[in-house]
């Protein structure tokens, strides 16, 4: 389905259920699942420290599968991808249901991992090729929004199928959900942008594409490694901080959740900003609202102190969604788009990966508070970096 609509007329409401539809319900199937990940690792015999090494493995697994899975949708299409990680998310799925031993269990939630990176990359690529770039940044970041909508409902949900039929229920949410997000994904074919012609000769490879953007990787790009480890950080934080306080777990709950709401709701007035005034406008303050909090987060005594840092952390983290896939787009060439946001893809998960191992490091060789603190200097670093970097790439309007 071509897209002939002028930039000036295009709405996003126009794509809203073939855009966002399925990654709200793919959403709200991870979140459903993420909380009991752990529970059901430990109910198969394993300790706490492979519990946690479990729950890592599904970002090991779509930081392994951004570059395949960038390949796999340049060669079968956006649409295709996401109904084929929808296929083998369900699979997965099933697989940790029914597994009888832990590393049955283990594969099935790397797969699950790898699942989530073909049908994150198949959704950035399409609203790459299908929003105007002036509309862009609100794209994406209603893209993101949305995605936290659903991981911020899936454990309720996920929560009332555990009281009815057990444990098992939360991944009987997902895998209603996820099918649910590959049917729509089917029967509503890719918006395809006619805004360029067909580009003749050969596909990019992945290293003339590294070769070609070495400079970009290595400057925004670690921007971007940055800010995705400050992020990931930023929700290992809170939990730790408030059990060394001393808090009951409903206060850490509560708290994590409000959080998380505020989280929420300034998606799209972010993506307005980032679209009339630059994406600076928005990543440097995300990332300073960050770095300032949680270098307050070891001076806070109690649960109203934390509660405030944490909806800073909440807010900022909020205003800067969307922004490390509008960036993505930005730079992204026109001829192998699919295979630079899989590189893209996989800087960023890099730096989420990297950000809870440098806070247990460094919590384990000095203090918590210490490891909190030397975070928030991680996001001060990225909005400098951004900040000095962006500007002088200033992406052409693809």
């Amino acid at each position: 389905m071509k897209s002939s609509v002028p930039p000036g007329d295009f709405s996003l409401w126009s794509i809203a259920v073939p855009a966002f539809g399925p990654s709200l319900l793919f959403g709200i199937g991870e979140g459903a699942i993420l909380p009991i990940i752990p529970l059901s690792a430990r109910d198969m015999g394993s300790s706490l420290a492979g519990a946690a090494l479990v729950v890592a493995l599904i970002g090991i697994g779509s930081l392994a599968s951004n570059i395949p899975a960038s390949l796999l949708t340049a060669r079968f299409g956006e649409r295709r991808g996401m109904v084929g990680a929808a296929l083998l998310s369900i699979v997965a799925l099933l697989l940790c249901v029914s597994a009888t031993s832990l590393w049955l269990f283990a594969v099935g939630v790397l797969l699950i991992g790898a699942a989530s990176a073909v049908f994150n990359l198949a959704r950035q690529s399409y609203l790459t090729e299908a929003v105007p770039p002036l509309m862009r940044a609100r794209a994406m970041s209603t893209l993101g929004g949305v995605g936290r909508i659903g991981l911020f409902a899936g454990p309720f949900i996920g929560a009332l199928a555990i009281h009815l039929v057990g444990l098992a229920g939360a991944y009987w949410v997902a895998v209603v959900a996820v099918a649910a997000a590959g049917t729509l994904a089917w029967w509503l074919p890719d918006l395809v942008s006619d805004r360029y012609e067909k580009i003749a000769g050969p596909a990019p490879t992945l290293g003339s594409l590294v070769a070609a953007h070495r400079r970009l990787l290595l400057t925004v790009g670690v921007g971007i490694l940055l800010v995705s480890a400050v992020r990931s950080a930023r929700q290992v934080v809170v939990p730790l901080w408030a059990d060394n306080l001393g808090l009951s777990p409903a206060a850490t709950s509560l708290i994590y959740g409000l959080s998380g709401a505020i989280d929420m709701l300034v998606f799209y007035p972010a993506g307005k900003v980032m679209d009339k005034k630059g994406r600076i406008w928005v990543a440097i303050p995300s990332m300073t609202l960050m770095g300032v909090a949680l270098l307050l987060m070891p001076l806070t005594t109690g649960a109203v102190a934390l509660l405030m840092v944490a909806l800073l952390i909440g807010f900022g983290n909020g205003i800067g969604s969307g922004l490390i896939m509008t960036l993505g787009a930005d730079y992204a060439p026109r001829q192998g788009r699919a295979q630079f946001l899989g590189l893209w893809r996989f800087m960023s998960d890099l730096g989420g990966s990297s950000g809870p191992a440098i806070l247990a490091g460094l919590t384990a060789a000095l203090t918590l508070s210490f490891g909190i603190a030397a975070t928030g200097v991680l996001g001060l670093a990225a909005a400098a970096v951004l900040g000095y970097f962006v500007p002088r790439n200033k992406p052409i309007q693809r």
